[in-house]
């Protein structure tokens, strides 16, 4: 049997991890509520892209709010030192 090797992610490559994902969720959230052409008018009274707005759009933006929390808490954490010693 093959031995299972964890490899951990750089905080660096977290940290833009974390901010890519909260850009795309924060602009799936605006998107969310742009005028367009559909067969279902939204709780805001208007034909959106997501029929779901304005939930869609609270929940895309609360998960994009929170990816920028757990980034913050990343950055402000001590940096740890490398199992080589440098």
């Amino acid at each position: 049997m093959g031995r299972l090797i964890h490899k951990s992610m750089s905080r660096s490559a977290v940290t833009r991890t974390l901010l890519v994902l909260s850009i795309l969720l924060a602009a799936l959230g605006l998107a969310t509520l742009v005028p367009h052409e559909s067969r279902m008018v939204s709780d805001l009274g208007y034909d959106t892209f997501c029929p779901f707005a304005p939930w869609s759009s609270l929940t895309l933006l609360a998960l994009a709010a929170l990816g920028w929390v757990v980034r913050q808490h990343i950055l402000k954490q001590p940096a740890e030192p490398r199992p080589d010693g440098h």
